[in-house]
Parts: C-alpha cells; structure tokens; sequence
C-alpha cells in the first residue's frame, strides 16, 4: 500500500490525528473503527470514544500552476500527504465553442428569439474561476479529514504595464480570481502567503532539489514547494521523509445538449442520451464493483449499458456494462492514483 498514514475522523465525523496502516487495520479488526473510502484515499472512522482528542499543529502548502499544482499536508512530526492535482484547463475551450454554436445557430432559417445584446456577465470568467473553484474543492476535501490549522498559499503575482491594454486584460482575471480564493480560504482555516522568491530561498537553504519537468509524476516537481511553505510554519526534520504522491485530475462532465455540436436528420427535436450527471441510476464517476473489471468508475450511458472507466487515467473499459452487475461503492468526483516515491536531495 502506497499510504503511509491513514486520516482518523471521530464516531461525530471530526477529524482527528492520523495513524499508520497497521494501527488502522489492528483498530478495524478489534472493531474500534471502520474503514471508508474518501476520494481514493483509505480513512477510518472510530466507533468508540477517543483516548484523546488534542491535536498537533498541521499546515498545508498549497503551489499552485498552470497545469499541475503541489498540495502537501505537514505537521512538526510527519509528512501526511503530498498531493499532485491536474488544474482545469478544459473550460476556456468549451465556453469558445459554446459561444462559436450559438454564434452560427442565429443565422438558421428556423423560428428563434430576437437577438439580445449581451448582458454583463460580471464576477470571474468561467475559466478562471472554475482552476479557483478546484483548489478550493480540494482544500474542502483535506479539510474533512485532516485537523488543518492553517493554509500556506505561494502568491501568484502578476503586475500590470503602462500601455499594454492587452497584458493588463489579461492578467486581471488573475488577481481578481487569486483575490476571491483566498477569501474563501479564509473561512476554512488561517491563510499565509508568500511569494514565489521566497519559496525558492527556502528550497535552497535547505538543500532541496527541484526538477524542471513540470509533468512529471514526481515529488520534485511541485509538491516540494508545497512541503517547503508547509515547513517553515510547523518546522521538523528538513529532509522529506514521505515522498509518496497522491496523483488527482477532475472528472470532465458533459452537459445535456439537444444536438451534439450541429443539427442531425430525423432527431426531431428530441435529446440523445448525451451529457448529464446520471446514467441507468449511477452518477456519473461513482465508483462501482465489477465482476470482471473490479474497481471502476461509471461514465456515460447508451442503449440501456453503462460505459466503465479505470480510475487511475481514465480509460474506458468497456461500453456494455450491465447496470445490474455493478455494485455501487461511493460517489467519486476525480481519478487518482499513487507514484511512486523519489528522492530529491541534491
């Protein structure tokens, strides 16, 4: 097993310290608690009382990127947990081609609206705020099982130029979108920010390679920022002695639409099984128990068959599921899968 430590939550759903495997499985098997799963990552609930309910000081350092962004849960002791997530980077596109069709249907010789001058749309642009919206998903989501104390956020800085309207327009959504995050940080637990200079300081003082493949499904390549913010506030050993990652991207859904992309013969109207978040009783990402596929997660559905995925990359098995055959696990809303541990000193 890839975890090295198991989040603990009180019989009242609150999160306590986090154990080890061992000590979790000893805990399941005496019957003091019960296993679950939360997003891929195996927790445990107590079903008596707590020795102690005191908690240690826990920071989470939080880099984010343009396509892939460090998480690392930290206290003084242990390295709880290094996260590596996919940012959403799919919502520009689709807003583009959302507008380009309804664009071209304005000029179909059928019955439509007048044309409406467009309303102000006002707040963050759909792209921005839906990479703000997944961090603060994914701050949530430790929230509920880890008894965070604080936030440590690398401040993403962008700096207007005198006459370069173009630089300046683009940038804005930026600062506004990193703005209203941490506000909504602030509502879970205390947030710190610090520049990315300063990251890099701290990285060096201490010794810690960074690698320049961003892609990578390694340690150094952005959750040894994130461990490095977590260190200077809460301290300990400075080597990382949990390198594992914990890889997450977000399951895309698809919206009902009344024609794929352009108008087809013969559908009259009426709405291909396409998009939604429910398909034969499922929604969509749930994961299921198969008897030949094992572990999957569910996706979309046609003629009465569901289409099966593997949760690690999300590939689809197979499109001819049984809805009957699957067992219904626990809702889902990302992949995720473990890398392996690698070194990072220099």
């Amino acid at each position: 097993m890839a975890q090295k430590f198991v989040p603990v939550l009180a019989h009242d759903g609150h999160p306590l310290m986090p154990t080890i495997p061992s000590r979790a499985r000893r805990w399941i098997k005496t019957g003091k608690a019960t296993p679950f799963w939360s997003h891929g990552l195996f927790c445990v609930r107590l079903t008596v009382a707590p020795s102690h309910t005191q908690t240690q000081a826990i920071a989470t350092g939080i880099d984010p990127g343009s396509k892939r962004e460090g998480y690392t849960v930290k206290s003084t002791a242990h390295t709880y947990l290094n996260i590596q997530a996919e940012a959403v980077t799919h919502v520009k596109k689709a807003v583009k081609t959302r507008y380009t069709m309804r664009h071209h249907r304005r000029y179909r010789q059928t019955p439509c609206r007048k044309h409406r001058k467009n309303r102000q749309r006002g707040g963050l642009p759909p792209s921005t705020k839906a990479r703000w919206q997944w961090k603060l998903r994914i701050a949530r989501w430790l929230m509920q099982i880890f008894p965070i104390t604080v936030f440590v956020v690398e401040d993403v800085t962008a700096s207007t130029r005198p006459g370069k309207r173009r630089w300046n327009r683009n940038f804005s959504p930026l600062e506004v979108g990193k703005h209203w995050f941490y506000a909504q940080l602030a509502l879970l637990a205390p947030v710190l920010r610090q520049s990315g200079w300063e990251t890099q300081q701290q990285r060096d003082a201490l010794g810690v390679k960074k690698t320049s493949r961003k892609l990578a499904e390694v340690f150094a390549a952005h959750a040894v920022d994130s461990w490095t913010m977590a260190y200077q506030v809460v301290g300990g050993s400075p080597i990382p002695e949990n390198t594992t990652l914990f890889c997450i991207a977000p399951i895309r859904l698809h919206r009902r639409q009344l024609h794929r992309l352009e108008p087809k013969k013969g559908d009259h109207g009426i709405r291909r099984p396409y998009g939604s978040t429910r398909g034969q009783g499922f929604k969509r990402g749930s994961l299921v128990q198969h008897p030949q596929w094992g572990v999957v997660y569910v996706g979309g559905t046609m003629g009465g068959q569901i289409s099966l995925h593997r949760v690690s990359d999300g590939h689809r098995l197979t499109q001819n599921a049984c809805p009957a055959d699957c067992r219904f696990l626990t809702y889902n809303a990302w992949k995720s899968h473990w890398a392996e541990a690698r070194g990072t000193k220099s």
